[in-house]
């Protein structure tokens, strides 16, 4: 049985951030790129990394708020009635 993928998860991991800097950094100097482009290019994708955390995580907080403000919402109509 096939799992679901959690993006949220995986696109807020700093794991999955490092391992794809780490491989784009190789991949530049291996194929002869300069050490200072590829460190260029780690800090950029790094920095890229923290924005969609950010983003992602004030998506996600967002969205709780509102789900608890949903379910106060409907408490007090109950209470109402």
């Amino acid at each position: 049985m096939m799992k679901e993928i959690n993006w949220k998860r995986k696109l807020t991991s700093r794991k999955l951030w490092a391992a794809v800097a780490s491989f784009v950094s190789m991949m530049i100097v291996a194929t002869g790129g300069a050490e200072n482009t590829a460190t260029q290019v780690t800090a950029l994708i790094m920095a890229g990394a923290s924005v969609v955390a950010y983003i992602i995580g004030e998506g996600l907080t967002d969205s709780a708020n509102v789900e608890m403000e949903a379910e106060q919402l409907e408490e007090i109509q109950e209470d109402e009635q």
